[in-house]
């Protein structure tokens, strides 16, 4: 499959956003005092496991789109180059 270069560059802007969302997410989960995250005594709560476990899923969701973006722009530069050397 062939991706355009509008697409792959999405796909790749889209990785970048997962991560640097989630990644503030996780951060901000790590530190909370609001007692949602961790209880009186300090451990993790449900809201804490399940949240972590979307910021992963989404970390690895994340990396998986945005190495396909990245291969399809690396395919299209290589795709350019063959095109501009002389046959």
């Amino acid at each position: 499959m062939k991706l355009s270069r509008p697409i792959s560059w999405f796909l790749l802007a889209f990785g970048v956003w997962s991560w640097a969302i989630w990644f503030t997410f996780v951060k901000n989960l790590w530190k909370d005092s609001s007692g949602l995250a961790f209880d009186d005594a300090g451990d993790p709560t449900a809201y804490f496991w399940v949240h972590l476990l979307l910021a992963i899923t989404s970390f690895l969701l994340g990396t998986g789109i945005g190495v396909i973006g990245f291969r399809g722009l690396r395919a299209l530069r290589h795709e350019d180059a063959a095109e501009k050397q002389p046959h």
